[in-house]
């Protein structure tokens, strides 16, 4: 029995195909974002000598905290705001990475000075773990189906939004 989420259109191997795509994005994006935490966590012991009001080692520690619930939601939520978080934390870390790989920004507020114009394994472990991350999220929000919101009675609601149909005698604002 086909679920309200899946198009009626499609053909039942379309269906599989589609689920099995989906399923497997997912399982990149999770494990890329796990990498990301990895690596972040492994390197943030390095960079707590590089200090303004916060160290860059602590803020480390942050990135692999937000990539590792990223990757735990996109996983077990299978829902956009999980996998539009999951995209944010890895664009948002690749596009620290490459700023402060490329651009001397200095020191500003409670943020240390980041500059490090070097490649190494671990950075590009980052950069390529952040990327398959973003490739995968952007295609998890673009291809997966959109749930219809519901009325009160579980089924789906012809006009779209949460308010029950106005009865006979009334305006559909309710009594008062």
């Amino acid at each position: 029995m086909p679920s309200a989420v899946s198009d009626p259109t499609a053909r039942p191997g379309r269906r599989s195909t589609r689920r099995v795509l989906l399923a497997v994005a997912r399982l990149v994006a999770a494990a890329a974002l796990a990498v990301d935490a990895y690596v972040h966590a492994k390197l943030a012991d390095r960079y707590d000598p590089v200090v303004a009001t916060v160290s860059q080692g602590d803020l480390f520690r942050i990135e692999a905290g937000l990539a590792a619930l990223a990757a735990l939601l996109v996983l077990v939520r299978h829902r956009r705001p999980a996998d539009a978080f999951g995209l944010s934390v890895a664009a948002g870390g690749l596009a620290a990475l490459l700023l402060y790989r490329y651009v001397d920004v200095g020191a500003f507020g409670p943020f240390p000075d980041m500059y490090e114009p070097v490649w190494f394994a671990d950075k590009w472990a980052s950069v390529f773990s952040q990327a398959a991350a973003i490739a995968a999220t952007a295609f998890l929000l673009v291809t997966a189906p959109r749930r219809r919101r519901t009325a009160r009675g579980g089924a789906p609601s012809a006009r779209g939004g949460d308010q029950p149909p106005a009865g006979p005698g009334t305006s559909g604002r309710g009594s008062g």
